[in-house]
């Protein structure tokens, strides 16, 4: 039965569900994937009300788009569906970003086929590429929905100068890029100008990569196919320093009668009416976990607490490894 209960927030002029579902982990490194238990969360979360679903080409090499195609055949007008471009050899190794206009329109076509659509609701830049001026890739957006293959533009892990430039050739609905309690990198100059300019903000991890759930204690609790056992956070030294963030969360869960993952959900939720993070999972038990942090309601003391269990200051390694870091633009 579906539900229409989860409530509604705007990404610029798209009105989505106040928490998405990410869908890379279904196809993209988190191990090995299971297509039939994905498309049954997709599906899960259409009839729990969630409408905005998020991908890109680069996710298991286009499956990830394919993945969701699947999912949707025949639920297309209860999805807000967004998809990334930017990784030239998404068939490859991530190692060339392109932002050139012949590019995005050539990613663009290849996506529409891949997910069985006639339009994207919202088209991301993935990163931004440092050669080629945001002017060009995002006019050359701007046609795309000219022609009504794209409706809303997006760009993901752009620094304040870069949003600036892009919204004055074009509106920018939605700025994707990391946000939790241990990546707080967005609050000091970036949000202020994305709400400066009505741009939504869409927080992907926003549960730290599954960490501030408490699932993981170890690197070797996760599979060995899983890209967070290179992860500097997770490394030996760095990961035991963040596990006394998650006992802090799990004592303040624990008096709050919900799960570390909830309350730090939650905590995002609360960072504005302009927010809707989009926790990934592949299981259906998490995702309606995850669900239910829209009904934890944070008082300004709950929220001081949280912020104290997780100072900004005291979070060990940073958030990629020294190769990734360079594609996130300065």
């Amino acid at each position: 039965m579906t539900t229409t209960n989860i409530p509604t927030r705007h990404l610029g002029e798209l009105a989505v569900s106040a928490q998405g579902l990410g869908c890379m982990g279904m196809s993209h490194a988190y191990g090995e994937s299971d297509d039939t238990q994905s498309i049954a969360t997709i599906n899960h979360a259409l009839d729990l009300g969630v409408s905005l679903l998020d991908t890109s080409d680069f996710y298991g090499a286009g499956h990830n788009e394919e993945l969701i195609g699947r999912a949707i055949a025949g639920r297309r007008d209860e999805v807000v569906l967004a998809t990334k471009f930017g990784f030239a050899n998404a068939l490859g190794e991530p190692t060339v970003i392109r932002g050139d206009a012949a590019y995005v329109r050539e990613a663009c076509d290849a996506s529409l086929r891949r997910l069985g659509v006639d339009h994207i609701d919202l088209y991301y830049q993935h990163r931004v590429d440092p050669e080629v001026p945001i002017e060009e890739t995002v006019g050359a957006m701007a046609e795309l929905v000219t022609a009504g293959k794209v409706r809303h533009l997006g760009l993901s892990e752009a620094s304040a100068a870069t949003i600036r430039r892009a919204h004055a050739v074009h509106p920018i609905a939605a700025l994707q890029s990391e946000w939790s309690l241990w990546t707080r990198v967005l609050e000091d100059e970036i949000a202020p100008v994305c709400r400066e300019l009505g741009i939504g903000l869409v927080p992907f991890s926003p549960l730290g990569r599954g960490f501030l759930t408490g699932r993981y204690t170890s690197a070797k609790d996760l599979p060995e196919s899983d890209m967070r056992r290179s992860q500097p956070r997770f490394a030996d030294g760095n990961l035991e320093q963040n596990l006394t963030i998650v006992k802090k969360l799990d004592e303040l869960a624990a008096e709050k009668g919900v799960s570390a993952g909830q309350l730090a959900l939650a905590w995002v939720q609360h960072r504005g009416a302009d927010v809707v993070p989009i926790p990934g999972t592949r299981r259906q038990k998490y995702l309606e976990e995850n669900l239910g942090a829209l009904a934890i309601e944070l008082t300004t003391e709950e929220l001081t607490a949280i912020d104290a269990a997780a100072p900004t200051g005291q979070i060990a390694g940073t958030r990629y490894d020294e190769a990734s870091m360079t594609f996130v633009d300065g």
